[in-house]
C-alpha cells in the first residue's frame, strides 16, 4: 500500500546553558577585543555548558521541551536521531543516552555526524522514515558541547563557538511545518579544512596527542568562508528550483549561524529583504554547530506568527565538508 503521509514538524524546543561567555570575558583569556570579535563575527556572547553538563543532558532538555509542546508522551517516539560532533562518548551513542534520559523506551536511536549541517540532515532522515511509512513519530535533536573541543588560546576558533541544543518532533499528522524539498551534499576531499585530528582510530588519544592539542578543533577560516557561501547558496537555490518556488516567496531564510560575514554573503545571493534573514541567535549564542538552525527555528516560531503556506528556507554548512538546505511550509490541519 502506498503511503501518502507528508512529514511535518509538529513541535520544537531549544535549550541553552545558563553560563554566558562574553567578548569581554574572552579579552581576559586571549589577545582580542569586543570590537574585533563583533566586527568579524557578529557575536557578543555565547553559552557554555558546565563541566558536568554533557551533550546528552542538553539534548534531553531540548527534547523534553519539544515533547511538552507537542502534548506527546515520550513513549510515542519511535525513532531518535541526534546530530552532534561533540558526543558524550564514541560509544554508546548520544541518542541512546537521551532515549534513557527522556524515557522514550520504545524508540530506536542513532547518532549522525555531519558537523554544522546536522539538523538539516536529521530532518531529511526523519522525512524519509515518515513518508516511507516506517515510523509515525520521529524526534530529531541537534546538540553540541563545542566548548569541550575548543582551544581557548586559539583566537581564530575560541571566539566562535558555544554550546546548546534544539529539537523537533516530526510526525505524519497534525498542523506544523511540512518538510518539502531537501538538498544535501558533501565533499570529503576538503575534510582537512575543519577537523579534530585526534581521538579517533587514526590517532588514538595519547600523551603526545594531548600535548600537541590535537583533540581541539582545527580550521582554515578563510577557505571555510568561501566554501560555506558557495555551497549554502547552491543548496538553497537547488531547493527552490526543485520545489518550484521563487526567492521572493520565502518568508524567512534561516541560515547556519556561523558568523555575520557568512550570513551576509549568503543573503546577498537572494532576492529577499535583509530583515527576512533570521540572525537573531548569532549575537547571543555564537556558533553552536549542528544546533544553530534548530535553535534559530525554535526562537523564530516563538516570535513570529506564520500564516498558511508561509515558506521557510533552512540552510547549513559544516565540516566534512557537508552542506544542506530544506524548505518548510506552514500547514494547518483541522482538529
Amino acid at each position: 500500500m502506498t503511503n501518502h503521509a507528508i512529514a511535518r514538524i509538529t513541535a520544537v524546543g531549544a535549550y541553552l546553558p545558563p553560563r554566558t561567555l562574553t567578548n569581554s570575558d574572552l579579552e581576559k583569556i586571549v589577545n582580542t577585543s569586543d570590537d574585533w570579535i563583533f566586527s568579524r563575527t557578529g557575536m557578543r556572547e555565547r553559552r557554555i555548558a558546565e563541566k558536568e553538563e554533557c551533550t546528552s543532558d542538553m539534548g534531553a532538555k531540548a527534547a523534553l521541551k519539544a515533547l511538552f509542546a507537542s502534548n506527546l508522551p515520550a513513549n510515542a517516539i519511535e525513532m531518535i536521531i541526534v546530530a552532534t560532533m561533540s558526543p558524550d562518548y564514541i560509544s554508546p551513542s548520544t541518542a541512546a543516552l537521551i532515549q534513557a534520559k527522556i524515557g522514550a523506551e520504545r524508540a530506536a536511536a542513532m547518532d549522525i555526524q555531519v558537523a554544522c549541517s546536522g539538523f538539516v540532515y536529521g530532518l531529511s532522515l526523519a522525512k524519509a522514515y515518515i513518508e516511507s511509512g516506517i515510523y509515525n513519530q520521529v524526534l530529531v535533536i541537534a546538540a553540541e558541547k563545542m566548548s569541550a573541543f575548543i582551544d581557548y588560546q586559539d583566537r581564530s576558533s575560541c571566539v566562535l563557538f558555544g554550546d546548546g541544543a534544539g529539537a523537533a518532533i516530526v510526525g505524519s499528522k497534525g498542523s506544523g511545518l511540512a518538510i518539502n524539498t531537501t538538498c544535501l551534499g558533501a565533499d570529503g576531499q576538503l575534510a582537512d579544512l575543519f577537523v579534530i585530528p585526534a581521538g579517533g582510530a587514526k590517532q588514538p588519544a595519547s600523551k603526545e596527542t594531548v600535548d600537541q592539542k590535537l583533540h581541539y578543533v582545527k580550521m582554515a577560516g578563510s577557505d571555510i568562508f568561501k566554501h560555506a557561501v558557495r555551497r549554502m547558496t547552491a543548496a538553497a537555490k537547488e531547493c527552490l528550483e526543485k520545489s518550484g518556488l521563487k526567492e521572493e516567496q520565502i518568508k524567512w531564510l534561516i541560515p547556519h549561524q556561523a558568523n555575520i560575514r557568512i550570513i551576509s554573503a549568503v543573503a546577498k545571493q537572494f532576492n529577499l529583504p535583509i530583515d527576512r534573514v533570521y540572525k537573531k541567535t548569532l549575537p547571543k549564542y555564537g556558533n553552536t554547530s549542528a544546533s544553530t538552525v534548530a535553535i534559530a527555528l525554535s526562537e523564530l516560531l516563538e516570535q513570529e506568527q506564520l500564516q498558511e503556506e508561509d515558506h521557510l528556507l533552512l540552510v547549513a554548512f559544516g565540516g566534512g565538508l557537508t552542506w544542506g538546505a530544506s524548505i518548510l511550509t506552514k500547514i494547518t490541519e483541522p482538529v
